[in-house]
């Protein structure tokens, strides 16, 4: 276990922790501006209870994003000085603008959001609302902005000490040839794993009372998620796997599992045994050609293998082949329960079908599984690299010794299961609880005490989907 390799895994760990929450929080802001929007027009009080019962589910999730992805910087400073160093002047200013519009944005709204029901207007603290849900766009825009830098590197200069410097034009930096792609895929990914977590939760209440209305709200609203959204997702997906195979074809390789080269047709392989030492895969399950059509759109099209590359070049390829199969099954598992979802809708079945709330209730953590298996395939195939092509991930380490980085990672990971293994049993706690009923406000106080007269149904009633 050399220090490279336990700074990695200390990275990975920490990472993997982190991104959990802001995917969540990306989708749940979003999803509260929604319901409060939907409040404001309808004045129907299932909204607003959803409202406040999502809002504390998203207090906790943000608090724990930010204390978690504190560590992060930790580490550039102390396990990855010389890639802090020698990327700074360029990744440096893009982090720091996402601290200066979007953090700022988030927690100065959030307050509102929190504290302000009682003391602002309704629309002044929709406004509120909204302001929050930008903030998680443009912080995730500001750190997509760097992370595809560091896989599509351009408009960047390279000073005599080694450092890269930014060019004459940021923009150029910031909208790299991955970062439209990586944006798109990311974002609707966060929307997904929030709809499907809020589906679980809703399906969970569904289970124990089809009457509760809250719960047949969210899960109908999910379920659109779903059934909309998932197909889009796989689209993205196809057209950023086609940008991938422009800008990093080794990646590719790994993904695809294709060691050797084809020249007429390169197989789909569904399942294999990577074996990277004898550079061979083993007990392949594949269908001929299918790979150069999804790929290329040509059944003959000639594909490069990892043989082209050389080893000391090529990602793990085990890994990354396996993630990336986790990630599409799961988006097509996404996909299939919107479509059966859509099928139940059309029969008035959605809130009675017990087989599908149970799915849905399995399925509620698939989001999560799936953004994590993602962010495998995309950090880990850009290996052997930091800045793809430019600086290796070994010349990119701080010189340190074992011991040092063996320490620091046992004590992030004592610490992290106990207070992130706390804050998750918490959330889980608060979901268990069922949605409140009753026609009440924002503020919770009953809704016709102040004469106002709900609205009707515009999303789902009892007797239909």
């Amino acid at each position: 276990m050399t220090a490279l390799l336990l700074a990695r895994a200390q990275f990975a760990f920490t990472v993997s922790f982190h991104f959990l929450f802001p995917a969540f929080s990306i989708g749940l802001a979003s999803f509260l501006m929604v319901l409060e929007g939907l409040w404001l027009v309808t004045r129907r009080g299932v909204y607003a209870n959803l409202y406040r019962y999502w809002l504390k589910i998203f207090a906790v999730v943000f608090a724990m994003g930010v204390v978690s992805g504190l560590v992060m910087s930790y580490q550039f400073g102390t396990n990855w000085a010389v890639f802090s160093d020698k990327a700074g002047p360029v990744i440096g200013p893009l982090m720091a603008y996402e601290v200066l519009t979007a953090f700022f944005l988030e927690a100065g709204f959030l307050g509102v959001m929190l504290f302000g029901i009682n003391r602002v207007g309704p629309r002044l603290h929709f406004v509120a609302t909204c302001a929050v849900a930008l903030g998680t766009f443009v912080s995730a825009f500001w750190i997509i902005a760097v992370n595809s830098w560091m896989q599509t590197p351009v408009g960047y200069e390279i000073a005599a000490n080694g450092q890269f410097q930014p060019g004459p034009s940021w923009a150029r930096i910031i909208f790299n040839p991955s970062f439209p792609y990586r944006l798109v895929h990311t974002v609707i990914a966060a929307y997904l794993t929030t709809a499907f977590a809020v589906g679980g939760v809703g399906a969970w209440h569904l289970i124990r009372d089809q009457g509760n209305q809250g719960a047949r709200t969210m899960f109908s609203m999910a379920m659109w998620m779903a059934a909309l959204v998932a197909p889009v997702q796989i689209l993205v997906g196809d057209a950023h796997g086609l940008n991938t195979l422009e800008h990093q074809p080794a990646k590719v390789m790994a993904m695809e599992g294709h060691f050797q080269s084809h020249a007429h047709g390169a197989p789909l392989i569904l399942f294999g045994i990577p074996d990277s030492a004898h550079q061979r895969m083993g007990f392949p399950i594949e269908i001929p050609q299918a790979s150069s059509l999804i790929l290329k759109h040509r059944l003959d099209a000639p594909l490069p293998g990892l043989d082209t590359v050389p080893l000391a070049d090529q990602p793990p390829v085990g890994i990354v082949f396996w993630a990336f199969r986790i990630m599409v099954g799961l988006g097509l598992a996404m996909a299939g329960l919107g479509l059966v979802s859509l099928i139940l809708r059309a029969r008035s079945a959605l809130f009675t079908c017990r087989p599908l709330h149970r799915l849905a209730v399995a399925m509620g953590p698939a989001g999560f599984v799936a953004v994590l298996s993602g962010w495998v395939v995309t950090e880990v195939g850009r290996q052997p690299y930091t800045v793809y092509g430019l600086l290796r991930t070994a010349h990119s380490a701080s010189p340190l010794d074992a011991p040092a980085v063996a320490t620091s990672l046992a004590a992030f990971a004592v610490v992290y299961f106990a207070v992130f293994g706390a804050g998750i049993w918490y959330l889980l706690a608060l979901m268990r609880k069922p949605p409140a009923a009753g026609e009440t406000g924002l503020d919770g106080m009953p809704i016709r005490a102040a004469g106002i007269t709900p609205a009707p149904a515009v999303i789902e009633g009892p007797h239909h989907g």
